[in-house]
């Protein structure tokens, strides 16, 4: 394998063509197939190496700009795709809807740097089709930051390219649920739901990672004002600024006070509380109210915001009168915090597997038997609308 993958590698010309494309001969393993489009040699370099190195995946071409990433990823189908935001000739996001129209399957992760731009352009890019995120290193955080990006790009680069493997691979994909949304939760033998206390819950708690901007689009998209009367808590794995413009996104999608949350504040209804990047977000009684809490413990499943700390709080906040969901995303942040939930009494729905972009944190509560529901995407909605109302799903 690894004389294959340096042959692989060696045939790679400067301008990032290979000279081999997937199937289309016995030259290419089957590894993942991973596409490098970053305008800057440093950063193509360091990421091609990295992919090299690690056993599984290969570097299947590299180029510097959207037009050529075009034409490559026509010829190439990569499984993966790291393309750049900011590039000469055609940039990441004129590209992209082309990118996906010549090679489909493709899951294609944005590279950015942290600003407030790209955090709305990355954020837009998800809406076109693109599959996850990648902030690139602050150059003031020297070797941690490096590291960092390093492990977040080969763990989003695995998880997807084995999450497209399995989609044009030709085994089907068992749907975890197809509920309709006035009849009782059905599941595979596998999964076993848990029987809906009917407790009317009095918050809204939402988790969510890879894939989790479009998720949350959708869901609250159809939502409008129906949650005008309940406090939601949306974490999803972000770093800063991108926690600032998807409060943004999200208060113009339900017309709700949406912004990021402040410490101390409290917890109202009809306001969405979006833990901000590098902080994890819990709520806590304070007399008569409910506050927001935020701080900087250790990251959790690498994490920082995650799922589980505001999962247990609102746990132990609310007990049973709480309503959790947990869409797409990689890992399994939400299982151990959803499992205090469900033992409260507190209802706990996620996505299902054919509409998720990842099944891992949904995949995870589903699996471990927490769940009251388990819905395609397009369904969440109308389960949470209907939940509010005092109907079980």
């Amino acid at each position: 394998m690894a004389s294959s993958r340096a042959s692989h590698s060696a045939s790679l010309q400067a301008g990032g063509v290979a000279s081999a494309t997937p199937g289309a001969g016995t030259e290419l393993s089957d590894d993942i197939q991973v596409m490098v489009v970053d305008d800057s040699a440093v950063i193509r370099g360091l990421v091609k190496s990295w992919i090299a190195e690690t056993k599984g995946m290969e570097v299947s071409g590299s180029c510097s700009n959207g037009r050529k990433a075009i034409e490559m990823a026509g010829r190439l189908k990569p499984h993966v795709m790291i393309l750049d935001i900011e590039m000469p000739e055609m940039d990441g996001i004129e590209a992209l809807p082309e990118i996906l129209k010549v090679s489909p399957h493709t899951r294609v992760v944005m590279a950015s740097t942290l600003t407030l731009r790209n955090a709305d352009i990355s954020l837009r890019a998800m809406t076109l089709g693109a599959a996850d995120f990648l902030p690139k290193p602050d150059s003031g955080r020297g070797r941690d930051g490096a590291d960092e990006f390093r492990r977040e790009l080969l763990e989003k680069v695995r998880v997807l390219g084995e999450a497209c493997r399995r989609r044009t691979g030709g085994r089907a994909k068992t749907p975890v649920s197809m509920i309709a949304p006035a009849k009782a939760p059905m599941a595979p033998q596998d999964i076993s739901l848990r029987k809906d206390t009917g407790a009317v819950p009095r918050v809204l708690a939402i988790g969510s990672s890879t894939g989790g901007p479009q998720a949350l689009f959708d869901v609250f998209g159809k939502t409008g004002n129906t949650l005008a009367n309940v406090p939601i808590l949306v974490v999803q794995h972000m770093p800063p600024s991108f926690t600032r413009i998807l409060a943004e996104k999200l208060g113009r999608i339900t017309g709700l006070d949406a912004h990021e949350a402040i410490d101390g504040e409290q917890v109202l209804p009809g306001h969405m509380y979006v833990a901000p990047g590098d902080y994890h977000m819990r709520v806590s009684k304070k007399g008569a109210d409910m506050v927001i809490e935020l701080d900087q413990d250790p990251k959790v499943h690498f994490c920082r915001p995650a799922v589980d700390p505001m999962f247990a709080s609102v746990a132990e906040s609310f007990g049973s009168a709480a309503l959790a969901v947990v869409l797409t995303g990689m890992g399994y942040d939400g299982r151990d915090g959803g499992r205090l939930l469900a033992d409260a009494g507190s209802t706990v729905y996620a996505q299902d597997e054919a509409t998720s972009v990842v099944w891992g944190m949904p995949g995870a509560c589903a699996t471990a038997g927490i769940c009251t529901g388990v819905f395609p995407l397009d369904e969440i909605s109308t389960a949470i609308t209907r939940r509010f109302a005092g109907s079980k799903s």
